[in-house]
């Protein structure tokens, strides 16, 4: 406002203020040129800087229209690109201030443009916001919009640089009391340099501000939020996301959707992807190779291979063919299925194909295949066919055949390998040392996995989450608790975060031990870290107490399950149910029992066979029977034949008898053992006439 007045007032005649001009900024240049004798304003010798702040505005002016008018030929929608001398970058931001908000009220918009994005190469008006915010509101004066929001980009953009985001974002939300209606592709370049910066709290502010000062989100605003989230990790978020986008009637575009596919599916959510890939193909989206061959890749990690050929089946009906990565996908999947026989004709057919080739991808997976399965030599042979084919075996390739021998126990082959390894090119890394320590490790061979550890020193490596974690589960199976923790606190101290895994394994070995003091205080130190407790870390706290004799701790750990939203399996149910045998109390171990059933679960043979012996202890083979009634007939029949020879051995030969005549009403033939064990003890404690009874239904064939 202050420019324009000063305009109006310089170059205005009092009687003609108020009226259309006399002439305008256009016509300065040859105002100007004729009040300097016809000197070309460019070849003035006098400074600009000497010049006084009134004359240097005219001058810039001037020059702008002059440069801006030269370039008519190449004008179209975006700012002609002006040349103004070098000395002019001395002007002050103040007096460019003036310039813009000039060039807006006489030249327009995009002369004002212009002399904008050419102010802004220079650091000292690229972070001077008033500059900004006088260029945006002269353009809003002329009902400009959409060069205002241009503006505000350009504004938001060179702040956040400097570490101003903050700043420049209030300032944009400010504009829009100042006549700003901002459109979404301001809020989406805000989107997108607030995700560079990790501003992730005010960047879901910023979109719910946009729908509440009416500001539609297009499709690229949901694609960056749900990009955004997808390479965070944040599966939650994106799903929400992917939710609404869905919901306001937009479709994906291909890049997101294998975006969405890799990320759902890396950070387990398979099933999700698949759901999503189903709803966006209902939709009207038109999935391309890449977008199938991310699914088809992540549910075959998941193991999940009949799917994975579902959505190629789907795939080829929609025109396209697998190539070379789709094949290595379902190739490697089958082998972690242990399927390599399907793989390899998997494999055959590739390499049989006109089109498409094994890769050493391809041929890694395949010899991944053969080494779970111990099958050396026909990866040996893998390697070699690769060779021939003219593709080099890559670090990954060298490191699976290492593991694959060291599994097996061949080192020396393994050590042959990484020596060829490192004449082809690839040095050993972090997993192939790996490799070597597991196999080392289980072969008993610990002192020489320390020994390989040390080597990794010495080549300038650093020992990795998972060389710990292999230390420590060796430790952990020899009940070697203390060498344990000093490998978890050097695994802690270089770093590295041990997860629920491993934590539950140290709490299992101490409650083997009955050390329930050092295993709640493990526990203990994994909620102050913030790991949530599994299904399992509960269900060894539970089984080491009841091992302990302390069947009410372990009741009381039973029900805090509940807190992780844990839910008890049969071993968790078997565990405490046979605790509470031991201590006589059938009634709380009748009715964990009957919830377990009523679950789905089937009670090992050691808790169903406990309960129904403690009831017949007691002498209620009612209850007994009401224990082994629900169970399969097979799993009945078992269970009976065993409760009847542990009867004989107590002595408890009435009810052992009540049980046996049972047996033989669902098998006529019972077996020689349990036949054998009762009639011994029988004869033990002369009760013949047991005896002379089931003889004569057993001779009968009555059943």
């Amino acid at each position: 406002m202050l420019a324009r007045n000063f305009l109006h007032h310089q170059w205005y005649p009092s009687n003609q203020r108020g009226k259309a001009p006399l002439f305008n900024v256009r016509t300065m240049y040859m105002v100007y040129s004729h009040d300097n004798g016809g000197n070309d304003p460019s070849t003035d010798s006098t400074n600009t800087s000497s010049a006084s702040p009134q004359s240097v505005v005219r001058t810039v002016c001037s020059l702008v229209c002059q440069s801006y008018h030269q370039q008519t030929h190449i004008r179209a929608a975006t700012p002609s690109k002006i040349n103004l001398p070098s000395d002019f970058n001395s002007l002050t931001p103040d007096q460019a201030i003036t310039i813009v908000a000039s060039l807006a009220a006489e030249a327009g918009s995009m002369v004002a443009l212009s002399f904008f994005y050419w102010a802004i190469g220079f650091v000292k008006f690229r972070n001077f916001m008033r500059f900004y915010i006088v260029s945006a509101t002269s353009l809003i004066s002329n009902g400009n919009l959409g060069r205002a929001n241009e503006v505000m980009q350009c504004m938001v953009e060179s702040f956040a640089e400097i570490g101003k985001f903050k700043e420049a974002v209030s300032m944009v939300i400010e504009m829009q009391n100042r006549g700003l209606i901002l459109n979404s592709q301001t809020c989406n370049s805000i989107l997108s340099i607030a995700f560079g910066t990790g501003f992730t709290k005010l960047t879901e502010n910023l979109f719910e501000e946009m729908f509440s000062r009416g500001v539609s989100p297009d499709s690229s605003s949901f694609k960056l939020m749900i990009s955004y989230y997808c390479k965070i990790g944040e599966i939650m978020g994106a799903s929400k996301w992917l939710s609404a986008m869905i919901e306001r009637g937009f479709i994906i575009d291909n890049p997101t959707c294998t975006l969405v596919m890799r990320s759902f599916c890396e950070n387990g959510h398979v099933n999700r992807a698949s759901e999503y890939f189903n709803i966006f193909l209902d939709r009207g989206f038109t999935p391309n190779l890449v977008n199938f061959t991310s699914l088809i890749n992540g549910l075959c990690k998941r193991g999940s291979i009949k799917q994975a050929f579902e959505v190629l089946e789907k795939m080829v009906n929609k025109g396209w063919k697998p190539n070379v990565y789709t094949h290595t996908a379902l190739i490697d999947g089958l082998c972690k299925k242990g399927w390599t026989d399907k793989a390899f004709r998997l494999f055959l057919k590739l390499v049989r194909s006109e089109y498409y080739k094994p890769n050493v991808h391809t041929y890694t997976a395949m010899i991944n295949g053969y080494c779970k399965e111990e099958k050396m030599l026909r990866a040996e042979m893998l390697l070699a066919r690769m060779q021939e084919q003219g593709l080099v075996p890559n670090t990954n390739t060298y490191t699976t055949l290492i593991d694959g021998h060291c599994k097996v126990g061949n080192f020396t082959r393994a050590n042959d390998l990484m020596v060829l390894m490192a004449k082809a090119g690839f040095m050993p890394n972090i997993c192939t040392y790996n490799a070597f320590i597991d196999g080392l490790c289980k072969k008993g061979k610990v002192q020489e996995a320390y020994r390989m550890l040390n080597l990794i020193f010495q080549n300038g490596l650093q020992a990795d989450k998972f060389t710990y974690t292999i230390l420590i589960n060796e430790h952990c199976k020899h009940g070697d608790t203390k060498e344990a923790l000093g490998v978890l606190n050097k695994m802690v101290k270089f770093g590295y975060l041990a997860d629920i895994h491993l934590y539950t394994t140290l709490i299992a070995v101490f409650c083997r031990q009955k050390n329930m003091k050092e295993s709640e205080r493990i526990f203990e130190e994994v909620i102050k870290i913030g790991l949530i407790p599994t299904q399992k870390t509960y269900t060894s706290l539970i089984c080491g107490y009841c091992r302990d004799g302390n069947v009410s701790l372990a009741l009381k750990w039973f029900e805090k399950m509940s807190e992780h939203f844990c839910e008890p399996d049969s071993i968790t149910y078997g565990a405490i149910i046979s605790g509470l045998c031991k201590e006589s109390k059938l009634g709380d171990a009748f009715r964990l029992y009957m919830a377990m059933l009523e679950k789905g679960f089937s009670p090992c043979e050691v808790t169903r066979l406990s309960l129904a012996y403690e009831y017949c202890k007691k002498d209620e083979c009612g209850t007994a029977m009401i224990v082994l009634e629900r169970l399969e007939k097979k799993l009945w029949i078992r269970t009976v034949k065993t409760l009847v020879r542990k009867l004989c051995s107590e002595g408890k030969v009435e009810i052992a008898g009540i049980f046996f005549h049972k047996l033989l009403d669902k098998e006529v033939n019972a077996d020689h053992v349990t036949i054998a064990a009762f009639m011994t003890a029988c004869y033990e404690r002369n009760k013949y006439a047991l005896v002379s009874e089931l003889s004569e239904r057993i001779s009968k064939g009555i059943g």
